[in-house]
């Protein structure tokens, strides 16, 4: 007890400050079930016991590597640990005797303290330098571990949690003791291994290796892990444990951890997508063939007026001819801004019939913003209407206005146009948000659109007598099945105001009145609607789908509640792919699970990778990755772009592509897939995708903004997400021209809703933006909105109630 005081403890205590100095507070290992609140310590333990032959590799490799079993073991069970939780960053614990003093040794009592044992593994270097990492920080280690583990979690000042253990949450140790055997007066003794229950960490394990026997125990916490999880991390182990046996110069990021039969599930039998459709047509040639069957049907509707099949079809005709001669053909893009009205489908269709592809100019977007995409596409002309020709940066381009300007197209032929446009020529070119702050053109062909259209129709079974709300901004992906879907099918379109998308209200009284069965939500437009409407008020609604952001359980629990009778379906799939490439038919659940996205679509493949595009294990977290015939053909003028993000597919033949989404997402056990968020800094808002770099490139462009970064963040009072914009100025910060400034370039839901001024963002250690330590907003902020005063009678009513 004198011992450890003074210079001993202060150098005891100095090395342990040091050595675990900035630690991750969890291992963020990927669990069945969400953490408890508070740890329960119900727990099971599964047993293995290997071959005596790998215990013999063991000893021997350890004596080659000057190392003890222990460290071997303790360095592959680091490399399984950052696999699976995607952390290089790892402390496990370890129990040790504490009995290295000679006047210990016979006397009786629990000395044992327990060491934190921390490991950085780096995918880039071989298993032979890790292991000299662990055996050295195991040496340090063992030097120092006079303190006692509880005087340094207080000396630490770990944030302590009900939820998990401080400083570790995994056990690791080895006894390798031999047995002695114990009697007295002819009494024999012998261990007898008993089944507890319980669990004192996440995952403790626990290898003894006694003579040829090595056995494993893997005792783990049932309320995180099921018993068929660690089964499998058991054979990932035995999997790296042999790897790094007979390969040890192998790179960490080489190690294989599934098994031949792991990798055919994953990557072949789920993928297992292929459908061998008629031979593949346009858009435009889908449409004509479903006219020669629904002529005198009602192909569209829209606010009183409606046109059937074989008249929509003419009025196509007619623009298609007029654009022939304009010089539109195939590849050739047009821009096409116009409101939500029957001009909008007929010049969809002109387009796609003249052969070209259509480039969506939503009227709401900045000035700026439509600019800079007329000139990135370099559209061969504009279709537009009257009231939105003098508003629009069309200068030099070739304009044509549906509404004041079709007269002019009465000369034009009624008839189909000879189709000039083939299955790999562009459909349609939609921009998204960039990180960069430019935004980019996703050039998608009719391909990979037609093949997700089809697929829709055998999932889903739309019918003549089926209507379908289009209400969804063209400048959406979502919005392309919204149009095509019904007329491919001889379904009836009927076409919301503009502006309607963001009005629960109406779309109920809509969906009513039209007898609508068919809708699309974002999920928080979908929590809007729940609040006004239910399945009595729209008795004829026979399906949902619902895409563009996560799903949250709740809301699909309240669906269910007020939709009883309705399918609700989650659809995934970014830009990139032809709108979605997963699908899930969502079920009532007991449980507050996540919602799945699904398997892949008809003739789509999913992968799940790690950083160096190897596949993970099911239900550990990777980037989900697509594959087959929706992907787009890249990203429009933007070569360098397109292949960072289309890259080789490493599981198919030699020429095939994959796209990376930047999504990170895990595998469940029956094969469905769980999406878990970006692996970025991308966020989705109503649905909308936004690169919060574009937002912080437009706020280092405010005057005297020296640096800015964007969070996007859960706004409790308001049930969404919210922006905010973080900024180091040299000046005060004019919140209201900092809107203003923003809104020139931005759409609405990319300009910030609360504004925080710092006097320098936080780093890292490495000298990069630490989000994690921005301050979160009060709620104040993001109820900040600049003050509009009543204008109306009607206003002035409102403001008084």
């Amino acid at each position: 007890r004198r011992y450890l005081q003074g210079e001993v403890l202060d150098k005891q205590l100095g090395y342990w400050l040091q050595q675990l100095a900035d630690a991750p507070v969890l291992l963020a290992l990927p669990t069945d079930r969400p953490r408890p609140a508070m740890q329960t310590y119900r727990g099971r333990t599964i047993e293995v016991t290997f071959e005596p032959q790998l215990s013999e590799q063991l000893s021997a490799f350890a004596r080659r590597h000057e190392a003890t079993p222990f460290m071997v073991l303790l360095s592959v069970f680091n490399v399984l640990l950052s696999r699976y939780s995607g952390q290089h960053d790892i402390v496990v614990g370890s129990p040790i005797a504490n009995r290295h003093h000679a006047g210990l040794e016979p006397l009786i009592g629990m000395f044992v303290n327990t060491l934190a044992l921390r490991s950085y593994v780096n995918s880039t270097q071989t298993f032979a330098e890790l292991l000299t990492q662990v055996r050295n920080a195991t040496l340090d280690a063992s030097k120092h571990q006079d303190l006692p583990f509880e005087h340094l979690v207080d000396r630490l000042g770990v944030v302590r949690s009900m939820a998990h253990s401080p400083l570790f949450q995994v056990m690791f140790n080895l006894e390798n003791t031999p047995k002695t055997r114990l009697g007295a007066g002819g009494l024999v003794m012998q261990t007898v291994n008993t089944h507890r229950e319980v669990a004192k960490f996440d995952l403790s394990l626990n290898i003894e290796q006694l003579g040829q026997v090595l056995t494993a125990q893997w005792e783990f916490n049932t309320d995180l892990f099921d018993a068929t999880t660690i089964e499998r991390m058991v054979g990932h182990f035995e999997q790296l444990l042999r790897q790094a046996l007979a390969h040890p110069v192998t790179r960490i990021a080489d190690m294989p951890l599934l098994s031949a039969k792991e990798r055919q599930v994953l990557l072949v039998d789920w993928n297992d997508s292929a459908v061998a459709y008629p031979e593949p047509y346009t858009l435009n040639r889908l449409f004509e063939q479903q006219v020669q069957r629904s002529r005198e049907r009602t192909a569209v509707v829209f606010e009183g007026q409606s046109l059937t099949y074989q008249a929509l079809n003419a009025r196509a005709n007619q623009l298609a001819h007029r654009l022939r001669e304009q010089g539109v053909g195939p590849d050739s893009v047009v821009g096409l801004c116009i409101e939500r009205s029957i001009e909008m489908v007929v010049g969809l269709l002109g387009i796609l019939k003249a052969g070209g592809a259509y480039l969506p100019l939503d009227p709401a977007y900045p000035r700026d913003r439509l600019a800079f995409m007329l000139d990135d596409a370099k559209p061969v002309l504009l279709l537009t209407q009257q009231q939105l020709l003098q508003a629009l940066p069309a200068e030099g381009l070739a304009c044509f206005c549906l509404d004041s300007q079709w007269g002019e197209l009465a000369a034009y032929d009624l008839a189909d146009p000879l189709p000039l446009n083939l299955p790999q020529h562009l459909a349609y070119v939609i921009y998204t948000s960039g990180s960069t702050g430019r935004p980019k053109g996703v050039a998608i062909d009719h391909r990979g659109i037609v093949n997700r259209l089809r697929w829709m129709q055998q999932a889903y079974g739309l019918q003549p007598a089926d209507r379908v709300l289009q209400k969804t901004p063209f400048s959406f992906d979502v919005s392309v099945w919204e149009f095509f879907w019904p007329l491919c099918e001889g379904a009836a379109l009927v076409v919301a105001k503009p502006q309607g998308h963001q009005d629960p209200q109406y779309l109920s009284e809509l969906i009513a009145a039209q007898g609508i069965t068919t809708l699309h939500f974002v999920p928080p437009m979908l929590d809007a609607f729940l609040q006004v409407a239910d399945g009595r008020q729209c008795p004829s609604l026979r399906q949902v789908m619902c895409s563009g952001q996560a799903l949250a359980w709740a809301t699909q629990q309240r669906f269910f509640e007020q939709f009883a009778d309705v399918e609700l379906h989650n659809l995934y799939g970014p830009t990139e792919a032809s709108v979605d490439v997963s699908f899930w038919q969502c079920r009532p659940s007991a449980q507050p699970v996540s919602v799945p996205i699904g398997r892949p679509i008809a003739n789509i493949q999913l992968y799940i990778v790690d950083a160096q595009f190897n596949p993970v294990p099911v239900g550990v977290a990777g980037e989900l990755c697509i594959a087959g015939v929706g992907l787009a053909r890249g990203y429009l003028h933007r070569p360098a772009l397109s292949a960072d993000r289309f890259v080789p597919n490493p599981f198919a033949e030699p020429g095939a592509r994959m796209y990376r989404t930047g999504d990170l997402a895990r595998f469940l056990a029956d094969g469905n897939i769980e999406y878990l968020g970006r692996n970025d800094h991308q966020v989705k808002i109503r649905g909308f995708r936004i690169e919060l770099g574009e937002i912080e490139a437009r706020l280092q462009k405010f005057p005297g903004v020296r640096e800015a970064a964007v969070l996007a963040g859960e706004d409790r009072q308001q049930s969404g997400t919210r922006l905010v914009a973080y900024v180091v100025s040299e000046q005060g910060i004019d919140v209201q021209a900092m809107r203003e400034h923003l809104a020139q370039t931005l759409p609405d839901y990319m300009v910030p809703a609360a504004y925080i001024q710092l006097d320098a963002l936080p780093l890292s250690p490495n000298g990069k933006l630490d989000r994690k330590a921005l301050p979160a907003p009060e709620a104040a902020l993001l109820a900040q909105q600049p003050y509009v005063a009543p204008g109306t009678g009607t206003e002035r009513k409102l403001v008084a109630i």
